[in-house]
């Protein structure tokens, strides 16, 4: 009996302009879609979409995205990170995609499966990052205060945890304007 040896392989490809495109008229018709559901209805889509994914045998460039797509979704529904009401709607529309996907390749596939959702999920991520890296930085300050306060992190909660969210926004709006970025709904809509 010959043993032959597994080896994981590793597959690099590069989208083209018109490849990108392509990706992004299938997430506007989802945004157009799922414009007929109301924000809870999209979060619950996303979250169904997301146990799905983890209950899939993922390959891992699929897991790494979808941890940053439930990230958005926690941001979204945190009460403390008190998003503002335009940047939540950037993300539910975002998260629109997920809530009526038109799979290119079916997810039942090993390995391929989640391909397309992977790279809806990263156009997602690009476009998101500072905010993904603000929510982050919230987080952590919030657990490393709370660490620190202990007893006493309920003691002027709102003040302390509003002080990061106000400099995180601040950063995260000069950011975008510095940088010269285009939210992914211009390009869109």
């Amino acid at each position: 009996k010959t043993r032959i040896a597994k080896m994981p392989i590793q597959i690099s490809f590069e989208l083209s302009d018109s490849d990108l495109d392509h990706f992004r008229s299938m997430m506007k018709a989802a945004m157009q879609k799922a414009s007929e559901y109301p924000p809870a209805e999209v979060l619950k889509k996303a979250r169904a979409v997301c146990a799905e994914m983890e209950q899939a045998s993922l390959p891992d460039f699929v897991k790494h995205r979808m941890e940053s797509l439930e990230t958005l979704i926690s941001a979204l529904e945190d009460s403390e990170w008190q998003m503002p009401e335009d940047e939540k709607n950037e993300i539910l529309t975002s998260l629109a995609y997920f809530s009526e996907p038109e799979d290119l390749v079916p997810d039942n596939i090993p390995g391929l499966g989640f391909v397309d959702d992977a790279i809806m999920i990263e156009l997602v991520i690009q476009e998101l990052s500072q905010d993904l890296a603000a929510y982050k930085q919230f987080c952590k300050y919030r657990l490393t205060e709370e660490n620190r306060r202990g007893v006493e992190a309920n003691v002027n909660r709102e003040s302390w945890l509003e002080s990061k969210r106000t400099e995180l926004r601040s950063n995260m709006r000069r950011n975008r304007s510095t940088s010269g970025s285009r939210r992914l709904f211009s390009r869109i809509m």
